[in-house]
């Protein structure tokens, strides 16, 4: 096995360890009327069964399990995804959209509050959340329509906003974000969380639907300042804000729901650390950078290569051969209108930087199996990408200016493509340096 498929079947590990399938088993169980999820307990009455909830684009294979890990304690539920399931039974899936909301996420969410609202105190539910949950799961706040979210979730795309930053913004705009859903019902519950943020943050993760938030509508006002995008809003988008600073618009709720816990199943972490396990397993020293690369895509690049560069001439910080693991989520600011995501991106500046160098291959995906507009989960680059580039004729430079990767790697046969993977934990880059450089 070449070093390429080595690589890819240990991004293939990585992503298998956070499916629901392979996640939920060793955390959720039943003996006899107590529920075990991790570390917690929790009694259920004789008659009384579970309901399921849930959101994100890992809520339908989520639900699959679910509902073979309850059996005959799951009383039924609904989760809103991004693809459906007909397998299901007793587990309505909705489907919304991603990463834009469109009617199909407010219909959805409707049918989920509807579904919510119905349970009493002495109900108990499951809450399935995961990333993609802030454009699956929407309610314009009023008199905020459709158009208007959209038109900001666009905004913030193009400027590269953080996932954090965007999803402040979200929260302040809608009915169910913030902590907002969780206040619709009366019923204990518990929430389990894989994570697609860095630093698992659960005021941030699919925009805190069941959770308390931190940030401010006066929060908001200063992302959007900073990003230049407050003369560009919908007019009563800003009227909104400005009506929420001022306190005439309720923010959203700052405590705990002393009825809702949070359990984190999750995480870009324990995907790369089972992702070394199985790298470990080629005899190649393997090490964990990190699990918060973040920035601009193209700047973060830059300094993968100068990791591989130093390893490369000095041996330091580690010597040839080795790997390299970085996990987290990067941005692209949009200049141009080709296809592509961060994953590509960088992936094709790191092929920019690295030109002059052979005896490496990087690559970068996510482990949702979607990078950005394409239909790429990402790329796998080397020197031989380079050479092909050049019989082509391809330029990166104006591949770059046009956002345009994923166009790049089509021609060049570098694009990695798994599909939805039914799971999301931001992205994996895997840097590998040969010791015959």
């Amino acid at each position: 096995m070449n070093m390429r498929s080595k690589i890819l079947e240990i991004f293939k590990e990585a992503v298998d360890a956070v499916r629901p399938e392979n996640v939920f088993p060793r955390l959720v169980s039943l003996d006899g009327d107590t529920l075990r999820v991790g570390e917690r307990r929790y009694m259920l009455s004789k008659t009384q069964k579970i309901h399921v909830f849930g959101s994100g684009k890992a809520a339908a294979g989520s639900a699959k399990v679910m509902e073979r890990l309850l059996g005959d304690f799951l009383a039924g539920g609904l989760v809103v995804a991004n693809v459906a399931d007909p397998s299901l039974k007793k587990i309505t899936v909705c489907v919304g959209s991603h990463p834009v909301a469109d009617e199909r996420s407010i219909e959805a969410t409707d049918q989920l509050i509807e579904a919510m609202s119905r349970l009493t105190k002495d109900d108990f539910y499951i809450y399935l959340l995961s990333g993609g949950t802030s454009a699956l799961l929407e309610r314009p706040f009023p008199p905020l329509i459709l158009s208007d979210l959209q038109a900001v979730t666009r905004l913030l795309l193009a400027a590269g906003a953080p996932i954090e930053d965007m999803n402040a913004v979200r929260k302040h705009l809608s009915l169910v974000k913030g902590g907002r859903l969780g206040h619709m019902t009366d019923a204990r519950g518990v929430v389990l969380v894989m994570s697609d943020v860095i630093g698992d943050d659960l005021d941030t993760i699919g925009s805190a639907p069941m959770y308390r938030d931190r940030t401010t509508f006066q929060d908001v006002f200063d992302i959007l300042k900073k990003y230049e995008l407050w003369d560009r809003l919908p007019v009563s988008v800003a009227e909104l804000v400005r009506n929420g600073m001022a306190g005439a618009v309720a923010d959203t709720p700052k405590a705990e729901s002393p009825r809702i816990d949070h359990v984190l199943v999750a995480s870009n972490i324990k995907a790369m650390e089972t992702a070394k396990q199985a790298a470990n397993l080629t005899g190649i020293p393997v090490y964990i950078v990190t699990s918060r690369l973040r920035g601009e895509a193209r700047e973060a690049a830059k300094s993968i290569a100068a990791i591989a560069e130093e390893i490369m001439a000095s041996g330091n910080p580690f010597p040839p051969p080795v790997c390299l693991m970085f996990g987290g989520e990067t941005t692209v600011t949009l200049r141009g209108d080709g296809r592509g995501g961060r994953n590509q991106e960088m992936c094709l500046a790191v092929l920019k930087e690295m030109a002059d160098f052979s005896g490496w291959t990087f690559m970068s995906a996510g482990t949702d199996g979607i990078d950005g507009n394409s239909d790429a989960a990402g790329a796998i680059v080397d020197a031989f990408t380079r050479q092909k580039a050049r019989k082509q004729g391809q330029s990166i430079d104006d591949y770059l200016a046009r956002n345009d990767s994923n166009g790049f790697f089509k021609q060049t046969g570098d694009l990695i493509i798994t599909g939805a993977t039914g799971t999301n934990v931001m992205d994996l880059a895997i840097l590998y340096i040969s010791a015959n450089i």
